[in-house]
């Protein structure tokens, strides 16, 4: 008999017929793909894991530690990422709690945030904020410090721990003598806000009350140069000239309040 050419075996009911090209790759060749796509896309992290798989299945072990490494890399950048977010939100929800008068509530998310993560500046400040409201100051005091190490360039972050800084100083609610502290922080304040009045007023009292009349003329003087249309910083200023005898000065800037404030009105008017 001739010889017949083999056939294929008929399908069975309800089989479809295989096409080469879904046939799986083989790992050489999928190997070969990711390569070409993280060459384009480094950061494609499922890619990645999938490549220290086929790495270690093939004994390619120093590149397979190569990439795991690289992974765990990518894997940790992400979950910071996440944390970073979910903290945001945690500290969210405890603003709308606050906003409620919820204090518990609001504290538990705030410290729930930075559980989360604990860099998280909008949870400093509401704890510390919390904490001072209570009279709780070294509570506070332990948030705010955090704050400025995290925000060293936020006036309002100085500004908060100084007025902790000086509640602390008070002999009635600690034993800590924290007033060189507090004046520093506002200082601070100062250096980077020139224009924080509030700050300027604290630390022009303060220094009065302690004996300290060249900082409290200093300060007042930069006030009045910073905020040249703001009468109560004049005010302040003749105050603590009178206050320090320098009753010339006191004179002078009286003169000058009068002259800058008669000039704003008259254009004013002229307008």
């Amino acid at each position: 008999m001739d010889a017949q050419t083999p056939m294929s075996e008929p399908a069975q009911p309800g089989a479809a017929a295989v096409d080469p090209g879904d046939q799986p790759l083989l790992p050489e060749e999928e190997i070969s793909e990711i390569e070409k796509l993280l060459a384009v896309e480094p950061d494609d992290f499922q890619a990645r894991c999938r490549l220290g798989e086929l790495y270690f299945s093939q004994g390619r072990l120093d590149d397979a530690l190569a990439e795991v490494k690289k992974s765990i890399e990518m894997a940790e950048g992400l979950r910071a990422e996440m944390n970073r977010s979910l903290a945001m939100y945690y500290s969210n929800l405890g603003t709308i709690y606050a906003t409620k008068n919820m204090t518990d509530e609001a504290e538990a998310e705030f410290r729930h945030a930075l559980d989360v993560f604990p860099h998280d500046v909008l949870a400093l400040f509401n704890l510390g904020r919390v904490y001072a409201d209570k009279k709780k100051y070294m509570e506070a005091k332990g948030y705010y410090e955090r704050l400025v190490e995290i925000t060293p360039d936020d006036p309002i972050a100085w500004y908060n721990l100084a007025g902790v800084y000086i509640e602390l100083d008070n002999p009635q609610v600690s034993d800590y003598n924290t007033i060189d502290m507090g004046i520093q922080c506002y200082l601070r304040t100062l250096e980077l806000d020139p224009k924080h009045l509030e700050s300027s007023f604290k630390l022009m009292e303060i220094a009065l009350n302690h004996k300290k009349t060249d900082l409290a003329v200093t300060v007042m003087e930069n006030a009045v140069e910073h905020n040249p249309d703001e009468p109560l910083a004049y005010y302040n200023l003749i105050s603590v000239y009178d206050k320090c005898k320098l009753f010339e000065k006191a004179e002078a800037a009286r003169k000058r309040l009068r002259e800058r404030f008669a000039k704003k009105t008259k254009d004013s008017s002229g307008a």
